[in-house]
């Protein structure tokens, strides 16, 4: 008898192979189609790369007035041969171009934007940026000598450049030969005459020593806020009338060493104009009157490059020519074109003179020496023209 047979051995390792194969070829099959779907996705998705298609957009469309385009550089943003026409994805990611600065239906409000620069609305700024140095003027001639320099320089001082019909300094019923050295221009076409009438008017008088306070008790008198600042005063602050103060206080044109002001009293430190300003909380100062002692130039200077002049109406000012001054230095001729390019700036922030005073007791001398007989003190008064009623 046939035994019946046993059962048949498969051949396993053929069919087990065939069988990983199609496995691997579908998982491979299955990634490749992922790739190529997150591709697609993340080529018209609004946040993905960059293609020449919005270049095509912004070349299509004219630039509006006033806005930035996709092309930066020349030649770009030209639609390449073949481009795509851009789907509404494309189009929703150009509009998130923005412009360099916001439209304003006010245009003086866009100005004050423009000259703040930050894209928001900002006050006018008090003053002027600083500036490092004056700009000097030419040499008078080409020889540079101090005649020539001490010519001009004295041509322009003792000329005034407006007329002032009214000058007053308490005084003035007694004629103008009598007024002095100090006075200021009380004409109607300028704005001091208006401010005292209005009794809104502030002085300030700087000064070392002072004894003559004829001008400003007139002013306090006319209902002016008047500050007088002397280092020599022996109170910090006193009231000498119902509207003139006095402060011992010395101006000078640089701000103390914070060491040396812990050092010193805190009432009897020297400080810029600008900071008294700031500290006392004023913002303008009608008449600034100046007597130094030889410290006007560089005070001066001060003003000019921290652009307080901005905030002055009227400026009466005495210098004194017999020397270079405090920290003014050079040879004659280059200390006359300083001083003169000095009063140059004072010309170009819309200062005009308006009288010139000179003591006849006073020396002949100037810078040591006897040149075209000039005085060595002049009173100078000068007026801001911008300064309208």
């Amino acid at each position: 008898m046939l035994k019946p047979a046993g059962p048949v051995p498969l051949r396993t390792g053929w069919g087990s192979e065939r069988l990983h194969g199609g496995l691997v070829l579908r998982a491979c099959l299955l990634l490749t189609a992922f790739s190529v779907c997150a591709h697609v996705y993340l080529e018209r998705a609004p946040g993905g790369r960059a293609s020449p298609a919005p270049l095509a957009v912004s070349a299509a469309r004219p630039a509006r007035p006033g806005r930035p385009t996709l092309a930066s550089h020349p030649g770009e943003g030209r639609p390449e041969a073949g481009t795509p026409r851009p789907g509404r994805a494309l189009r929703r990611r150009v509009s998130y171009v923005r412009d360099g600065a916001p439209k304003m239906k006010d245009p003086s409000l866009s100005r004050v934007m423009e000259e703040g620069g930050e894209g928001r609305p900002q006050l006018r700024p008090h003053k002027k940026a600083l500036r490092w140095r004056i700009e000097l003027e030419p040499w008078a001639s080409e020889h540079q000598s101090l005649e020539d320099e001490a010519g001009r320089f004295l041509h322009y001082i003792t000329r005034p450049q407006v007329s002032c019909s009214s000058l007053a300094n308490g005084k003035a019923d007694e004629g103008e030969g009598s007024l002095g050295a100090w006075a200021v221009c009380l004409d109607q076409s300028y704005s001091l005459w208006h401010k005292v009438h209005s009794k809104h008017c502030r002085i300030y008088s700087l000064g070392l020593g002072m004894e003559d306070r004829t001008l400003e008790g007139f002013l306090a008198q006319a209902g002016c806020e008047v500050h007088c600042f002397d280092p020599s005063l022996k109170q910090p602050h006193r009231q000498q009338q119902a509207r003139l103060w006095l402060h011992r206080l010395s101006v000078d044109w640089r701000d103390p060493n914070p060491a040396a002001r812990a050092q010193h009293h805190q009432h009897s430190s020297t400080k810029k104009l600008a900071t008294i300003l700031n500290d006392f909380g004023h913002r303008e100062v009608d008449v600034l009157k100046a007597d130094m002692e030889s410290a006007e130039w560089k005070i001066l200077e001060n003003l000019v490059l921290e652009g307080v002049l901005d905030s002055v109406g009227q400026l009466l000012l005495e210098v004194h020519l017999h020397w270079a001054g405090f920290e003014v230095g050079g040879h004659d001729p280059a200390v006359v074109r300083y001083w003169f390019s000095l009063l140059q700036e004072l010309h170009r922030a819309s200062f005009r003179l308006f009288r010139c005073h000179s003591d006849p007791a006073k020396p002949h001398v100037f810078l040591h020496k006897n040149v075209l007989n000039a005085s060595s003190t002049y009173t100078l008064g000068f007026v801001n023209t911008k300064w309208k009623p």
